[in-house]
């Protein structure tokens, strides 16, 4: 980390050309693994990365560069040839620092890379013993353990008095995969992931050894599951890790990184109607501890719980600082970025559909026929258009109301806007599931979320004819 007299020489620098803002980020993460495969231990990793990222603003105009070399020299010579992108007057001397203040969010008890290795190791040795448990069929387990601990400075001046930040942030995240293997050489597989921002305490009171056997009995079932019916059906989606296609469909095309451009299906939405009356919808890093809260953005933002979505009309985008500046909107705390070597855009951290007024069991029970998608796989996205292309990696057929066969092979095919305009049921039962998001930023760590939900209706392709 620098001193504020060096911040304050390199952020003149910086803004020498007529730059009316400058910004330095710098940051510290000590990261470490645990990865077993079949019960034995396969790699145990460390890893130490640090480094300073400088940006410059001069109205829309952006320019951006990193070093891991934080010297003096280093960082003023950074600066002077990211200046001379721009040719203009100084604007802005800055000649004092204040402290940034921001309330705390994540609270920490014990720092996960306190907890002795052997420790670590025990724990996710016993996922393995509870997954293997499950069936003689399950051919391959991978079990893994990931700690990352960050430390973040940020300076950043648009007038004379520039502004320093610092922030820590510490993440955790158990992840198990199990591989089953049947007849005629078929393989499937299945994945639990859950994470947190915080410490040990978070893992010894996980229900781990109850999602152990989940991902183990998931694997097996799909073994003899048959093959999805394709058409257009209601689809009713699981609570939790069923918001990544809220996620991925909608809360993308939020962002004022591609609303501030016009290249948003939801680009000037403002106060138009969007979605059914029946969502409401939020961004809110400022959840105690969850995965993707953050006490400030790596701007220097605090985190803010921000409303996109009331009763089916759009009513906020999440807003970095340079695309606010398009908008003519103020940053909301929604700027985040994988590492010094990124610049920040707008990205989502906790991103959900609010809970409604439905029984979860009635929605179901409602449903005469269709699909029932309880967690997803992989998927893609169009954000120009809002096209979206999703697979299930679990997903079950509903019957006169009822959950039956269990199906593979299933995919969601539709738009982010059929989607949110064809809710017509929204459960009570509001739920988030732990994710990575990679974009222009880099890698990071988002919630997903919503209630247990219904379409009225969406395409559903899959191989097993129609569905009766």
């Amino acid at each position: 980390m620098i001193s504020n007299s060096l911040a304050i020489e390199v952020l003149n620098r910086a803004l020498a050309t007529g730059g009316d803002y400058a910004e330095i980020y710098l940051e510290q993460t000590d990261s470490e693994s645990v990865l077993l495969d079949n019960g034995k231990v396969e790699a145990v990793g460390s890893r130490q990365a640090f480094g300073a990222g400088i940006r410059i603003l001069q109205g829309y105009r952006c320019v951006y560069g990193y070093t891991s070399d934080l010297s003096k020299k280093s960082l003023l010579t950074l600066a002077g040839e990211l200046s001379a992108s721009f040719s203009g007057e100084r604007l802005i001397e800055v000649t004092s620092m204040k402290k940034g203040k921001y309330k705390k969010i994540n609270h920490v008890e014990t720092h996960l890379l306190d907890v002795p290795l052997e420790e670590r190791i025990a724990y996710v040795r016993e996922c393995y013993e509870v997954t293997k448990a499950v069936d003689t069929r399950l051919v391959r387990i991978q079990d893994s353990l990931a700690f990352a601990h960050k430390t973040i400075r940020i300076f950043n001046a648009e007038g004379p008095v520039a502004t320093r930040f610092d922030a820590e942030e510490e993440r955790g995240r158990l992840v198990m995969v199990a591989i089953a293997a049947g007849e005629n050489n078929s393989i499937e597989s299945a994945f639990e992931g859950p994470g947190a921002s915080t410490g040990w305490e978070y893992f010894k009171t996980l229900d781990y050894k109850q999602r152990a056997k989940e991902v183990g009995e998931k694997a097996i079932a799909l073994l003899t599951a048959k093959e999805c019916p394709s058409g257009q059906y209601t689809v009713v989606i699981h609570n939790g890790w069923g918001g990544v296609l809220f996620h991925e469909a909608c809360g993308h095309p939020l962002e004022a990184s591609a609303t501030s451009k016009g290249l948003s299906v939801f680009s000037g939405k403002i106060g138009e109607q969007i979605a059914s009356p029946l969502v409401s919808a939020w961004d809110d890093g400022t959840i105690p501890n969850a995965w993707g809260s953050n006490d400030i953005d790596s701007e220097g933002v605090p985190s803010q719980k921000n409303e996109l979505i009331r009763d089916g009309i759009c009513v906020g985008y999440m807003v970095d600082r340079l695309s606010g500046r398009r908008l003519n909107m103020a940053p909301n705390g929604t700027a985040r970025r994988e590492s010094y070597k990124y610049a920040p855009t707008s990205r989502m951290s906790n991103t959900y559909i609010a809970a409604g007024k439905d029984n979860p069991e009635d929605i179901i029970k409602d449903t005469k026929l269709g699909i029932y998608v309880a967690n997803f796989g992989g998927g893609s996205v169009e954000p120009t258009t809002g096209q979206f292309n999703f697979s299930a990696s679990e997903a079950y057929i509903i019957r006169d109301g009822k959950l039956a066969e269990m199906v593979k092979g299933c995919t969601l095919i539709g738009t982010g806007q059929e989607v949110l305009l064809n809710i017509d049921r929204v459960g009570n039962d509001l739920a988030l599931g732990q994710g990575n998001c990679g974009a222009a930023s880099g890698s990071i760590a988002v919630n997903v979320g919503q209630p247990t939900i219904r379409l009225s209706k969406i395409t559903v392709g899959g191989r097993g004819g129609e569905l009766k």
